[in-house]
């Protein structure tokens, strides 16, 4: 079950059904879903997903998707999946334009990798990142994830790889 998280400014939490419209509206918003998945979809299959958090995700308890809140409304989405494309578990995370440029971005990916790490017990998180997302390349480089490699999808389009190790504790 998807546990509640919090940083100094944030509320990550599981979405609830009243969530829908924000939910699409975040999702609608090509300023930022030019950067998820595919790109931006239809309204229908934007509801359609968030459904499936519900029915699919949250039922079958497949992975953690979360509802980023600040002050009570919803400001982004945030996950850690399994995934194919690197052999491990990926962290995504998306804010409302009206949010970029003051650090939450940072607040969210740092959370869901300390998640990662301390609760689901990983060595590595990783992230993919289409290479023209020049501000989601460089806050996740600041924070500690270094290239892996390039992926050439279909369209021609180039995503990035990175990832970021598990602190070895010395004793």
């Amino acid at each position: 079950m998807t546990p509640t998280l919090r940083t100094e400014r944030l509320l990550l939490e599981p979405y609830t059904p009243e969530d829908e419209e924000d939910f699409v509206a975040l999702f609608q918003d090509t300023r930022v879903s030019r950067w998820m998945g595919d790109g931006p979809a239809s309204e229908a299959a934007d509801r359609a997903l968030f459904g499936r958090i519900f029915t699919k995700v949250y039922a079958q308890d497949l992975f953690d998707v979360w509802a980023v809140r600040r002050d009570g409304l919803l400001v982004g989405h945030a996950e850690i999946k399994p995934t194919d494309v690197v052999g491990g578990h990926e962290i995504i995370y998306a804010l409302a334009p009206a949010a970029w440029g003051s650090g939450l971005g940072t607040e969210v990916a740092e959370r869901i990798v300390a998640h990662g790490f301390d609760t689901l017990g990983l060595t590595t998180v990783h992230a993919t990142v289409a290479a023209p997302n020049e501000a989601s390349l460089a806050l996740l480089e600041r924070i500690g994830f270094d290239p892996v490699r390039s992926i050439t999808e279909d369209d021609g389009s180039i995503t990035r790889v990175l990832a970021r190790q598990r602190a070895v504790s010395q004793g």
